[in-house]
């Protein structure tokens, strides 16, 4: 959850913010105080792994390269995602897994001042206080076809 507020805090709040639903699954939903503090919904990762249905499609996936490569259902829904072309999804961190390197382009979102703000304070709620937060986050990203995200923009190569 950390790895969470850390990579991706500001970018969450500001999404949040522009209107959009923004969800977090993570592996142990009890201390969730920083999601909470960006404005996110969070869920249990075996409970939403293991549901047989979804109701919703999301419009946007985002998640650890980590992730992607240490669980195969998660690989396998990604790989289907990036396949259908309907949903923007975006590696958060440094890593970025040889498979999907060439489906994903480097991008940034640059943090509104409350998403700095709020992105400080949920750090501090996960242990992790510092003293001024970046204004900007960088990922790696698969725009969906129907158009690229305003706030993802890519980085000048």
């Amino acid at each position: 959850m950390t790895e969470v507020v850390r990579c991706a805090g500001g970018w969450l709040f500001d999404r949040g913010m522009a209107g959009w639903e923004v969800t977090v699954i993570v592996a142990d939903p009890t201390h969730s105080r920083a999601l909470d503090i960006l404005g996110a919904i969070v869920l249990d990762l075996e409970d939403s792994l293991s549901s047989a249905t979804h109701e919703l499609h999301p419009d946007a996936v985002a998640l650890a390269g980590e992730l992607f490569e240490s669980d195969d259902r998660i690989r396998c829904g990604v790989l289907e995602t990036l396949d259908r072309g309907g949903s923007e999804v975006t590696l958060l961190g440094e890593h970025c897994p040889s498979e999907l390197d060439c489906r994903v382009d480097i991008v940034q979102h640059r943090l509104s001042v409350a998403a700095r703000a709020f992105k400080k304070q949920a750090l501090a709620a996960a242990g992790i206080p510092v003293a001024t937060v970046a204004p900007l986050e960088t990922f790696r990203s698969g725009a969906p076809v129907w158009a690229p995200p305003v706030d993802l923009v890519p980085v000048a190569g």
